[in-house]
C-alpha cells in the first residue's frame, strides 16, 4: 500500500471504523533510522489502533528501527515479507525473504527483544518455482519457533522475475484454502488472511476459518466497507454514520493541518471512492479531480460535496 495508506488515508479510513487495525506504509528500516522521522512516522492520535510496517533484512537495523517506531507511540510493529517490487528486491527484503526463513526468524528476535510492543509478520504463501503446501508450513515453523505468533499471510505467490508488482496483486491464483490449513496445522499462532478479498461477507466466512482478514485494495477503492466493520466483525452497535457526515468531519480535518502540511493535498486522492455505488459517484470524483489544484484541501473538499448537493437537488 505505498503511497496509499499515508496518514492522512489512515485519518479517513478512522472515521469510517473505531476498531480495524490500521497499517502505514511500508517504511525501509534505513529511512525509520536516518530519514525524516517525523515525517514517516507522525501519525493523529486518533489512528489508534495503528501498525507501523517496516522493511528490511538486517537484524542490527530493524530492531533500531523497531525501538524508534515503538518510541512513537505504534500498537504494533510488523515486518513485510510479502512485498514483490524490484526495488524491494534489490534490497534484500520484502517476499524474497520467503526463501530465507532462518534469517526471518532472525529478524523477528532483535525486533521482539528491542520493544514493548507486539511484533508480527506479512508474508506471501511462497515465491517463484516453491512447492508452497511444503514451504510454507516450513517457513511458519521455523519464524514462529524464534517467538513469533501473528502471520498475516496473502494467499498468492509472489513471482519476484516476469511479474509487475502490479501483475503480482492480481495474476497468481489465490489460495485460501491453504492459509485455512496453516491454521489447521498450526492452531497456537493467529492466521490472518489477505489477498482479493472484496466484501464483508467474505471476512464473516473466513472468520470462521481464521483469527482475521486484512483488506487492501477493496478498502481504498471502496472505503464504506469500513463503516460496517465495527458492528458485523467487532459486535458493536450499529453506528447511525452516513457518507455527509464523513465529508464534514473531513473538511474539518483538512481545515486542521492543511497549512502546515503539504502532504495533505493527497487526501482528495484518498477520498475518491467514499461514494462508491451511489448515485452521483462519478460527480463526485469528478468534482475532486477537476477541482483548482490551488485551492486548500478543505475548499476543494466542500466544493466536490456541493456539486453532489446540488445534482442530488435537481433530481428531486
Amino acid at each position: 500500500m505505498m503511497d496509499w495508506t499515508d496518514r492522512h488515508c489512515r485519518v479517513f479510513h478512522r472515521m469510517l471504523s473505531q476498531r480495524a487495525l490500521l497499517y502505514t506504509e511500508m517504511v525501509v528500516a534505513d529511512a525509520v533510522i536516518h530519514g525524516k522521522r517525523e515525517f514517516l512516522l507522525e501519525f493523529h492520535e486518533r489512528e489508534h489502533p495503528i501498525a507501523l510496517q517496516i522493511g528490511g533484512s538486517d537484524p542490527v537495523k530493524l530492531a533500531k528501527a523497531t525501538e524508534i517506531g515503538a518510541s512513537y507511540g505504534y500498537d504494533e510493529v510488523n515486518l513485510n515479507v510479502g512485498c514483490p517490487s524490484d526495488r524491494v528486491q534489490s534490497g534484500r527484503f520484502g517476499a524474497c525473504l520467503m526463501a530465507e526463513a532462518a534469517l526471518v526468524a532472525e529478524c523477528f528476535t532483535a525486533m521482539q527483544e528491542s520493544a514493548d510492543i507486539p511484533v508480527t509478520i506479512k508474508c506471501r504463501i511462497g515465491i517463484d518455482k516453491q512447492n508452497v503446501e511444503e514451504t510454507l508450513p516450513a517457513f511458519l515453523e521455523t519464524v514462529s519457533a524464534a517467538g513469533a505468533k501473528h502471520f498475516i499471510i496473502h494467499a498468492r505467490k509472489a513471482w519476484l522475475e516476469g511479474l509487475s508488482p502490479k501483475d503480482n496483486r492480481t495474476i497468481p491464483p489465490l489460495d485460501y484454502d491453504l492459509v485455512r490449513r496453516m491454521k489447521v496445522e498450526f492452531p497456537h499462532l493467529e492466521i490472518v488472511l489477505n489477498g482479493g478479498l472484496e466484501n464483508l461477507s467474505q471476512i464473516e466466512s473466513e472468520a470462521r476459518h481464521l483469527d482475521g482478514v486484512m483488506f487492501g485494495r477493496a478498502a481504498y477503492h471502496t472505503p464504506w466497507i469500513l463503516s460496517q466493520v465495527d458492528a458485523r466483525v467487532f459486535a458493536q452497535p450499529a453506528n447511525d454514520l452516513n457518507r455527509d457526515d464523513v465529508v464534514v468531519d473531513l473538511i474539518k480535518y483538512a481545515e486542521l493541518v492543511q497549512e502546515n502540511d503539504r502532504s495533505t493535498k493527497a487526501l482528495v486522492r484518498h477520498i475518491m471512492g467514499l461514494f462508491h455505488g451511489e448515485a452521483g459517484a462519478r460527480i463526485w470524483r469528478r468534482a475532486l479531480s477537476e477541482s483548482d489544484k490551488d485551492l486548500p484541501v478543505s475548499k476543494r473538499i466542500a466544493q466536490a460535496h456541493t456539486t453532489l448537493i446540488q445534482l442530488r437537488q435537481e433530481k428531486d
